[in-house]
This record gives structure tokens, sequence and C-alpha cells, in this order.
């Protein structure tokens, strides 16, 4: 589902439905550099950890270090940024939707794995309340 609606946002055309002034084009574009660098980086932060699935890999470790620090799900963040920034930038009701449906997935999907996470390793829950989900110095939402 990540990867459909990821594909609808970047290769959904473009639309005509509003047009973004160029500083807010411009700045939509950095924040879509800032998301892809929070990707890889996030990324590389997980290592041999790294799964496109929920399930936290098998000998893997809490990783609470890098990126981590400032957010829960820094790679879900940076596909959010990249995303916002398609969607602004496109002047498409497609794009956006898609953006909206994706930033939704996403949000199920951080639930979901928290609570695998909570289920494998005991200090997850006080990283949970100290560090925001998605944005950093954002209010911080304890898994359930």
């Amino acid at each position: 589902m990540q990867l459909v609606l990821l594909g609808a946002v970047v290769f959904l055309p473009g639309g005509d439905a509003w047009t973004a002034p160029g500083w807010l084009a411009t700045g939509m574009r950095i924040l879509q550099a800032l998301g892809l660098a929070v990707v890889v980086t996030g990324l590389l932060n997980l290592g041999r950890a790294r799964s496109a699935s929920p399930m936290p890999v098998v000998g893997g470790e809490l990783h609470s270090n890098g990126l981590f620090r400032s957010v829960r799900h820094p790679i879900y963040s940076g596909i959010i940024a990249i995303a916002i920034g398609s969607a602004v930038r496109s002047g498409s009701a497609a794009v956006a939707a898609a953006t909206l449906l994706l930033i939704g997935w996403l949000m199920l999907k951080a639930r979901w794995e928290e609570r695998l996470l909570l289920d494998r390793y005991p200090g997850y829950a006080s990283y949970a309340a100290r560090t925001p989900r998605f944005v950093p110095f954002a209010i911080r939402h304890r898994p359930r």
C-alpha cells in the first residue's frame, strides 16, 4: 500500500487546480530534498534492522540514536515531507489526495509498528514517552 501511494504521489501527472507561487515551490523543493536526506539517513541509522515490514527484525535492537533521537519514525517523516512537497507543487487534486492517503497509511502503520515494538523491547515505552512520533519537538503521542 505504501509503495502504491508513494508511486501515485510521485508519478501522477500535475494538474492545474492551483499554482504554487515561486517562493512556495522553491520551499517545497527544499522540503523534498530534506525529506530524501532524512529517508536515506534513517535507513543508514537502522543498518541491518531495515525492513519494509513493521515487524521488528529478528535479532534486532531498539534504535534510539541518530535521527531516532529526534523522532520515532524518521523514515516516515521523510516520506511525508517528500509527499507534501510533491502535492503542493503539483497543482493536482489527485496528488494531494494520494498524499493524504499516504500520510494516513503511515500513521496507521506507525501505530501498528509501535505496538509490536512495545512487546519486543522493554525500553520502548520510555523511549516513546520522550520522543515524538514524526515531527521533532512536537507533542508526543504515546503508543497504545
